[in-house]
């Protein structure tokens, strides 16, 4: 069959892996959002969210009213979240957030991977002035006349809004907002008529650590591990090439 069909099989298992992940992720947020504001997404903000997001990776219907169940019956664990913060080799800095039911497995995990790949783990809070905390929302642009959208959103704490190419190479539209403006985001988006595919509270990097071809292998070889455990939800780095 040769090397082009075991390239397009070994792209298809990552993309297969990536999706279980994502599954995986999607599937404890909800579950933490249904514990927290219960099972009805007409009355839980965070949950109607987490399904939003779960239809933009297109996760099953059954894996999400499955979750839905088991937090409901109770039978599901308890998750709390931590984030871990530190540095990669060459000065990158990192942060991690985990949902976890065993803090103890979770730090120690986080740990050993820092150090094994060359980097070191934090204080909390140690990275404050690196990340801010933001609302970040992505909607295909379609024809949408984007300026004219900037002035509709504004009120709602629009901060930032640009198009960028997804992972497909298709255009993406995103809207930044500031943390404690998500709901009301949210909502402007929905009465503007946009069909929001994600809707999330980032990290975004305000610096930049500059970083050469040889050096981002190195550091990918922690984000790729931290991002495999099932105890972590996301990784940021503010490594720029």
């Amino acid at each position: 069959m040769g090397r082009a069909f075991e390239f397009r099989k070994e792209r298809k298992l990552k993309r297969w892996s990536k999706m279980a992940v994502q599954f995986t992720r999607l599937g404890k947020e909800i579950v933490m959002a249904v514990k927290a504001g219960g099972g009805d997404p007409n009355t839980n903000s965070r949950l109607r969210t987490a399904i939003q997001n779960s239809k933009a990776v297109n996760m099953p219907k059954d894996r999400v009213e499955a979750a839905i169940k088991r937090a409901i019956s109770r039978d599901e664990k308890d998750y709390e979240e931590i984030v871990y913060e530190g540095y990669a080799p060459h000065g990158v800095a990192i942060l991690v957030e985990t949902a976890t039911d065993n803090i103890n497995r979770t730090v120690a995990n986080v740990r050993s991977y820092f150090t094994k790949y060359g980097g070191s783990l934090g204080k909390t809070g140690s990275l404050d002035f690196i990340f801010s905390r933001k609302s970040v929302f992505t909607f295909e642009p379609g024809d949408r006349d984007l300026e004219e959208l900037e002035f509709e959103l504004i009120d709602a704490g629009l901060e930032d809004l640009f198009v960028e190419a997804d992972e497909n190479g298709n255009d993406i539209a995103v809207v930044h907002a500031a943390f404690e403006d998500f709901g009301k985001m949210q909502k402007a988006m929905e009465e503007a008529g946009l069909e929001v595919k994600s809707a999330k509270l980032e990290r975004v990097a305000q610096s930049f650590h500059e970083v050469s071809e040889e050096q981002v292998t190195d550091i990918m070889k922690l984000i790729d591990r931290l991002e495999e455990d099932d105890d972590v939800q996301a990784v940021y780095h503010n490594m720029q090439e």
